[in-house]
């Protein structure tokens, strides 16, 4: 991508940003106000030689996410011979992990999403709080303790993807789905070759989803026989209960709850715990409104930092199944289509002051979890995670710091999702508060 455009005001033209560089997945929002303003529906080749629409602004990628043309399901992909099988998740084809809420339209779609519902309720979300809050308790604790040098006092430190906002949705999710204590560091290692993005062995991730898919499938079984207060043992009781739930879509549906569940969370963490580290007038902020006793803030506070710098860079898949027509640019049947969520949330027609970090925004329809019949079900568990993560972290390490300059760090590769591969940070065990 070298063109150049006219500049807005006639004067020298600018230059047309590289995307997908290095350089790029640091700071992908300079490119992205570029597109907006220059080619907003553009057909864009991808690192994967899948060539798709790029669309990134807001009202464009709103009517994108809800165009009932746009298939999730990837069959309608007119494929080259060159792009075969490289969309979507690595080694879900060849697990018979196909038959997800991420892969299908109506009416399967609205089927499986109604039993999904049936079992994963507000109620089941709000009643998982306690564990929540418990679990984030532990792990600030392990990285305390392991994190502090020298005596009482003094600076400790810790990677909080690594040790914080990584395995925090792990245990979470598996302890909703019903995955036992004793089996749930194995899901954290599949977990962990799904999160690198190329950045393991060869063949690492499809390894990993076809070990997920087995243990997934006699989990399923165990708890037809002896069914608990869990997540798949909802799935299970929705299907036996005149609705139509085969055990693939059971597991695929266990699955993608799993990994759309878990990798989301982490970013929004990482994401967010960086974003106030380098706004410290909006943390001292929300700090204050934390002593206090004001969640007011935390919750308008988790819904701005999902627009500012959220977890998932661009919206998943959507194929053409007939030519139409989005932000006047024409798309032809059997076309890739990937709404750019990170560049429509900061679309200066929809947002004021979009690069600027306010966590008491008000107007804030972000598209960070989607829009229509799509939008992502786990939103409220996300929210949940990140809001009792960042508090927490807040409360309990009050001058939490970066312990690297920000251009040293280092964003994971990957088209979906946006998050740093680690977050250093520094605290002073003086300060530590302890758990509620």
């Amino acid at each position: 991508m070298q063109d150049e455009q006219p500049a807005p005001d006639g004067g020298t033209p600018e230059p047309e940003p590289e995307l997908f560089t290095w350089e790029f997945a640091s700071n992908p929002y300079p490119a992205y106000a570029w597109l907006r303003d220059n080619a907003p529906v553009r057909k864009t080749p991808l690192p994967s030689g899948v060539d798709a629409w790029l669309v990134t602004r807001y009202a464009d990628a709103r009517q994108a996410l809800a165009e009932q043309r746009l298939s999730k399901n990837p069959a309608h992909h007119d494929e080259p011979a060159h792009a075969k099988r490289k969309t979507g998740i690595p080694g879900e084809r060849s697990a018979n992990l196909m038959t997800h809420l991420l892969n299908i339209d109506p009416p399967d779609h609205t089927r499986l999403r109604r039993l999904v519902s049936k079992a994963f309720t507000p109620r089941r979300v709000a009643e998982f709080a306690p564990r929540v809050q418990e679990l984030t308790d532990q792990l600030i604790d392990r990285f305390i303790e392991e994190g502090e040098e020298g005596e009482e006092g003094e600076e400790g430190f810790a990677d909080l993807i690594h040790e914080f906002a990584f395995p925090l949705p792990i245990y979470a999710i598996c302890d909703l789905l019903g995955v036992p204590r004793e089996d749930q560091d194995d899901f954290r290692d599949w977990a962990g070759m799904m999160i690198r993005h190329g950045g393991g062995p060869r063949g690492g991730v499809a390894r990993s989803v076809k070990k997920m898919r087995g243990y997934l499938a006699e989990l399923i079984h165990r708890k037809r026989l002896e069914p608990g207060d869990d997540l798949i043992s909802g799935l299970i009781k929705a299907s036996d209960h005149g609705e139509h739930l085969t055990e693939n879509e059971a597991a695929a549906m266990a699955f993608i709850l799993l990994f759309a569940g878990f990798e989301t969370t982490v970013n929004l963490i990482g994401n967010g715990m960086y974003a106030l580290l380098t706004h410290p007038e909006q943390r001292a902020r929300l700090q204050k409104a934390l002593a206090e006793g004001d969640t007011a803030l935390l919750e308008t506070g988790v819904e701005e930092l999902l627009r500012f710098d959220g977890p998932v860079e661009l919206a998943t898949w959507r194929f053409a199944t007939e030519p139409l027509t989005i932000g006047g640019q024409d798309i032809a049947a059997g076309d890739p289509v990937l709404v750019v969520l990170a560049a429509a949330d900061r679309d200066p027609a929809r947002f004021e002051d979009p690069d600027t970090l306010d966590l008491s925004r008000r107007d804030n329809q972000h598209l960070g979890y989607g829009h229509g019949i799509h939008y992502c079900l786990g939103a409220p568990l996300a929210r949940l995670e990140g809001q009792t993560a960042l508090a927490t972290l807040l409360r309990r390490l009050p001058d939490l710091q970066l312990a690297a300059e920000p251009d040293d760090l280092r964003w994971r590769g990957g088209l979906i999702m946006r998050g740093l591969r680690t977050l250093p940070v520094k605290f002073t065990t003086a300060q530590m508060q302890a758990p509620h």
